[in-house]
């Protein structure tokens, strides 16, 4: 209703207007924008009103008027006062804030009246009135010594109606009636520190804006009164004088023009650069060194941003020629036809940028120029070659990176790293200047860097093994291991201050895993490090945690060439370990496992006495399992200690894995019997060898259903129970002969962030085995049992066969060690649980033929002599009914006397 009453009063306003006088027209229409304001207020900006676009006309034009008139004949300051007067008036004289309100939201509404107020002659008035508020600084303000609140709020009104009518070309094209746009861009690089502070953000907002909507007319308007010109040679003269920080802001404004005018007209660059401009940036940027974080930041990086864009501005496409240096990657082609039109064009511009990273050492400087030269290879891969065949600019930067913060190593390494990764380009010249950087190493962490960085690439492609052979650094790397290594050997024991510290301790980490990178799949590779002489000095980082996974590695490598020589370093090491040294025997062992999947190294493994070698380390952990823990196992952790165990049998298995050779040294040298000597010795088992007084059990269970009590049930078993339980899983897939496949364990980290058995599990062992081993405190899983599953089940369908009859044998002599005086009905249940399971192993006659002459019968009859003569022990039927099945198949000898 509201708005109908005002559509009335407006249409008799219209029909009024011709016949009344200027000053009575005038009158009229200012009655009549109260109520159009409120209005507006009340229906939160929906407007409906017919002749809108007529009133933006005559607001707008009325507005322009009136500055017009406040302006005219008066001296700036004046007219910077009058201006201020006439659009904050207040009270019965407030007609200028009416109009420039009005104005300020029709602009808001849609293109068409915007274009309305566009041809009022606003943006030529409005454009005058910023020109005095940004020269000529308003004294009046708050006490406070800001700008009062009536000031932000006609601020905000007369740069919100220039941005509207700005952005549109006509707009822009309004402006060049007047004087005020080039006098303006001016005025920046001559009175930025005179200026109004409260105008100087708003008036680039404007200029930005109108930089933005350039068209050719505005160009050659800006290039007749040689805009560009005058403003970098004042800009020179503000350089020397201003912070460096306004001299950005400042700048960033005239490098607008000139970048947002190239896709029209290249006559404002032409002009920029035949007058110093590029200079005149170098001087600047460089006068940025040292700013504090976040202090003029966003004009730093607008300049840079702009700047990185020049590059690509250029009439014609550069022609270099450029050799392709080869070995290349088999995948990499280069093909100028794929251009994306973004190429560098414009050497010019991005010799400001090298020439910045060459002078300065600023941390966040150096830092932009490395992301604006990574920015213009994503624009064109063929970008790298046209700077790498000009300028050169990584070739040289190499030359100076040591010198550079750490940060900006790091991440310009990266970007060589990229040229390999990204590219698949392999920038021999390059990798020659960083090579001659690692030999030098002036600086360890830039040396550290730059090797992190060819260890990447070496990892990408077997390539870069040759290439690296072939440029001498993996002599050079062996030269210096080896002198780490006698450093190493000198101060075994001892701690030398400064040694083996920081940077230079990894710096001796990443230079092993570039050896270990080297060598792997490269047999010519390790044949250089077995000529140099290096695998005495190679085993002595075996000791040094942080050094192992890439020692290993190498000596892995080394099993290629002579699985003897491998064999006789490992099972060496093993064996001359400490008690106390548990991670060092778990990577041992777990390396030898990998080495023992080929068939070919099982001979060697025998042949260094490995099966006495990793027996040893059994005996080695007498009483570890004891309850409660004692002396050095105490703080170990019973899991650790389960894990070794775990690991050593399964390097037994491993090795006699399809191998008869093997497995008949095995049983003919009687280690089965030493492996149960050495399990029963782990203080889990009772260490007496007399069975103890049977009792009368009140339940019987199965194997399996103990397994469920002891794990899944709330029936609290004791962990002297548990650890016996585990190693007899153990050994009964080594019957099977299948412990070597099994995985129970995570993995840890070592301090160099590899991984490791506490913190991540192999996915196939979370899924297939429910459980893990972790370090001292952790528990066992509820789930164990299932590791086990139900054996009955499986040999009567005759799923499995008996591989390593000897483990029985074990087992056995294991039984009547499953006994705790504190838990004697446990014990003795548990007891009959194990013989029903070694009685289902011998159901079939397969496996009953296997069995034969494994001393089985032997073992049954010496072992449990006492079961066998008291018929009331819960323990004769069961051995009795193992016995006969087996004597049915044939009687051994030893088993009649």
């Amino acid at each position: 209703l509201q708005w109908e009453t005002l559509g009335r009063q407006f249409v008799e306003y219209e029909q009024m207007a011709p016949f009344l006088v200027p000053e009575e027209q005038q009158r009229r229409l200012l009655d009549f924008l109260p109520l159009f304001l409120k209005t507006w207020e009340e229906s939160a900006g929906v407007m409906v009103f017919p002749n809108i676009q007529l009133l933006a006309s005559e607001v707008s034009k009325l507005l322009t008027k009136e500055i017009k008139r406040n302006l005219n004949g008066k001296p700036a300051e004046e007219a910077r006062l009058a201006l201020e007067q006439l659009l904050q008036q207040k009270g019965e004289a407030e007609d200028g804030r009416l109009l420039l309100k009005s104005v300020y939201l029709l602009s808001q509404t849609d293109l068409r009246i915007t274009w309305n107020i566009i041809r009022s002659g606003l943006p030529a008035a409005l454009m005058q009135c910023l020109y005095l508020f940004f020269t000529f600084p308003l004294k009046k303000t708050s006490d406070d010594g800001e700008a009062s609140e009536d000031d932000s709020q006609t601020q905000e009104m007369l740069v919100k109606i220039m941005l509207n009518m700005y952005r549109e070309e006509q707009g822009v094209e309004e402006l060049l009636a007047a004087d005020k746009l080039q006098s303006l861009i001016i005025a920046t690089a001559t009175l930025w520190d005179q200026c109004s502070h409260s105008w100087k953000v708003p008036t680039g907002r404007v200029l930005r804006t109108i930089s933005k909507a350039q068209t050719k007319n505005s160009i050659v308007y800006l290039q007749a009164v040689d805009c560009i010109k005058i403003t970098v040679q004042n800009l020179f003269k503000l350089a020397d004088t201003l912070p460096a920080c306004d001299v950005c802001e400042a700048a960033s404004i005239v490098l607008c023009f000139v970048k947002d005018s190239y896709p029209i007209s290249s006559a404002l660059l032409t002009e920029f650069e035949n007058n110093d401009g590029y200079q005149l940036l170098l001087k600047i940027l460089l006068r940025c060194e040292g700013l504090q974080q976040n202090e003029g930041d966003s004009y730093l990086d607008e300049i840079l941003d702009m700047l990185t864009c020049l590059t690509t501005c250029g009439k014609t496409e550069l022609k270099v020629s450029g050799n392709i240096v080869h070995p290349q990657l088999p995948h990499f082609d280069f093909e100028w036809t794929k251009s994306s039109g973004m190429t560098v064009k414009n050497l010019q511009a991005f010799q400001v940028l090298q020439s910045i990273f060459q002078k300065s050492n600023d941390q966040h400087l150096c830092g932009r120029i490395l992301t604006a030269i990574g920015t213009i290879w994503a624009w064109d891969t063929v970008n790298f070659f046209l700077l790498e065949w000009t300028l050169q600019p990584i070739n040289k930067f190499t030359d100076i990176i040591h010198f550079k913060p750490h940060p900006v190593q790091v991440q310009f390494f990266r970007l060589v790293e990229s040229i390999v990764l990204d590219l698949s380009y392999v920038p021999h010249e390059i990798l020659k200047k960083v090579q001659y950087l690692i030999k030098e190493n002036i600086v360890p962490f830039c040396t550290l860097t730059a090797l992190r960085c060819l260890l990447s690439m070496t990892k990408k492609d077997l390539l870069f093994s040759d290439i690296f052979r072939d440029s001498g650094l993996l002599g050079l790397l062996l030269a210096l291991l080896r002198k780490q290594a006698k450093i190493l050997r000198k101060s075994a024991g001892t701690h030398l201050p400064g040694l083996e510290e920081g940077t230079e301790k990894e710096l001796n980490a990443v230079m092993l895993k570039m050896v270990a990178a080297l060598t792997v799949g490269s047999v010519r590779n390790t044949v250089v490090l077995k000529d140099y002489g290096m695998v005495p000095y190679i085993k002595i980082f075996l000791d040094d945690e942080c050094y192992r996974s890439a020692t290993l590695s190498i000596l892995e490598q080394l099993s290629v060439l002579n699985y003897e020589e491998y064999m006789s370093i490992i099972i060496g090491a093993l064996c001359s370990s400490t008690q106390g040294e548990l991670h060092l025997k778990l990577d041992l062992l777990k390396s030898l496992l990998k080495i023992l999947e080929s068939p070919k190294s099982h001979s060697a493994f025998r042949m260094c006495s490995g099966f006495n070698g990793l027996l040893s380390l059994l005996s080695d952990m007498e009483g570890a399992l004891q309850d409660p823990p004692s002396g050095l196992w105490a703080a170990v952790g019973q899991n650790c200690i389960l894990e070794l165990v775990f690991y050593t049998l399964q390097g037994i298995t491993a090795a006699l894995h399809l191998d008869p050779v093997n497995s008949n040294f095995f049983q003919k040298n009687g280690l089965f019997e030493k492996m149960a000597e050495d399990l029963g010795s782990l203080g889990c088992f009772w260490t007496q060898r007399e069975w103890q007084i049977p009792l009368s059990l009140e339940k019987t269970r199965t194997f399996t259903e103990f397994l469920d009590a002891a794990f899944c049930s709330s029936e609290p078993f004791p962990m002297w129970l548990k650890n016996c339980i585990w190693i007899l899983n153990f050994l009964d897939h080594i019957v099977k002969g299948t412990l070597h496949l099994e995985s129970y364990f995570k993995e840890r980290k070592t301090e160099t962030g590899e991984a490791s058995r506490d913190d991540q599990e192999a996915p196939q062992a979370q899924e297939e085995h429910p459980v893990a081993f972790n370090r001292p405190g952790n528990k066992l899983s509820v789930s164990a049992y299932r590791l086990w599953g139900n054996p009955e089940e499986k040999w009567e369908t005759g799923d499995c066969t008996i591989v390593h009859p000897g483990a029985v044998c074990v087992m056995v002599r294991l039984l009547p060690k499953l006994y705790n005086e504190g838990h004697a009905q446990l014990s003795q249940e548990i007891q009959c649980a194990v013989v029903g399971h070694i009685q289902s192993l011998v159901k079939s006659e397969k496996s009953r033929q296997v069995i034969c002459g494994s001393g089985l019968l032997s073992t049954i009859i010496t072992t449990c002599q006492d079961a066998f003569r008291n018929e009331s022990h819960p323990l004769h039927l069961p051995l009795t009914r193992v016995f006969e099945k087996l004597a049915s198949q044939a009687i051994e000898p030893d088993v009649l006397r």
